[in-house]
């Protein structure tokens, strides 16, 4: 039913105010500052290299004759470089940021890992490396991960909702709602957050709150996909298909790559007697990913059963 993508964006703002470290030479900072311009630029490509130069920088490299293409592969690897100060840590934590805005998920956690191995107490790399588990499939990882940077850092909102998150897939909706309190009370104008809190309310069965919940996000961000699909479950469970529909097929237009959404939307013209537009969004699902076919299965057979009895 839902697709929620963890909160990693923006993090790397908030590392730059740890990098003002007297021994690191100007330049890793400059290159830092660049890679973050570059990043809110969404040009990602040269924020990597930005903190890759700036990981290089502030950093010892083997003493060896080294081409200077070669010393950004270097950089690269953890194994080659000896720390002299935290601030390299940042410079990986927010590298992993870009490798995983580029999916580059191994990449990512090779980051953070090098990351929280310089810097034990950086919470944003725990933040990090637990999305990336999160994404794998590995909850118990991720969760354990989003406790350590709250206890390292309470103040940090996103990993609130990534927890909740965590704890929604495990059913503990009442822990969930707990940290999503908290995130908001942090930072009340996250679009994520309200929208994840529109799936919970959905969970509990209380459709009118979850339209308020996905409401606020889209005001908030109206490109949120994730938003309008889960307003469109809260609506299919208060009987408005067609609105439903059209908010399936907002996320879509949004972001055509999203499967769970065809598959929805393949379900809501199922109920309506349309069914070859529905066996469209059922190829289309299948083709973006064959796991849900089972699932897809699952659920064409209960809407044909729901249509025999009515």
């Amino acid at each position: 039913m839902r697709k929620y993508h963890p909160v990693l964006t923006g993090f790397t703002l908030v590392l730059f105010s740890l990098s003002a470290q007297a021994q690191i030479p100007d330049s890793a900072r400059r290159f830092f500052q660049h890679g973050q311009k570059s990043f809110a630029a969404g040009n990602l490509e040269v924020a990597f290299e930005d903190y890759s130069r700036a990981i290089e920088i502030s950093s010892r490299l083997d003493s060896r004759k080294t081409a200077p293409a070669d010393l950004l592969n270097a950089a690269n690897s953890v194994d080659h470089v000896t720390v002299i100060d935290p601030f390299t840590a940042n410079a990986y934590a927010s590298r992993g940021v870009v490798r995983y805005q580029q999916h580059y998920l191994d990449d990512a956690m090779a980051d953070f890992n090098a990351a929280i191995r310089i810097s034990p107490r950086l919470a944003e790399a725990y933040l990090g490396r637990g999305v990336i588990y999160r994404v794998k499939g590995n909850l118990e990882s991720a969760g354990g991960d989003f406790d350590r940077a709250i206890s390292i850092d309470p103040r940090l909102s996103e990993a609130y909702t990534d927890r909740a998150d965590v704890r929604i897939e495990k059913g503990d909706l009442d822990g969930a709602l707990a940290d999503l309190d908290r995130a908001l009370k942090m930072k009340p104008t996250s679009p994520e957050t309200h929208s994840l809190l529109g799936y919970v309310r959905v969970l509990r069965n209380e459709p009118d709150l979850a339209i308020a919940s996905f409401d606020h996000a889209l005001e908030l961000n109206p490109q949120l996909a994730s938003a309008y699909h889960g307003r469109g479950n809260a609506r299919m469970k208060r009987g408005e298909i067609d609105r439903a529909i059209a908010d399936f097929t907002r996320a879509l237009e949004i972001n055509p790559d999203l499967s769970f959404v065809y598959m929805n939307r393949g379900l809501a013209l199922m109920l309506q007697g349309k069914d070859a537009d529905a066996q469209k969004d059922f190829e289309r699902c299948v083709a973006l990913d064959p796991v849900l076919k089972v699932e897809l299965d699952r659920r064409i057979e209960k809407v044909k059963q729901l249509r025999a009895n009515n």
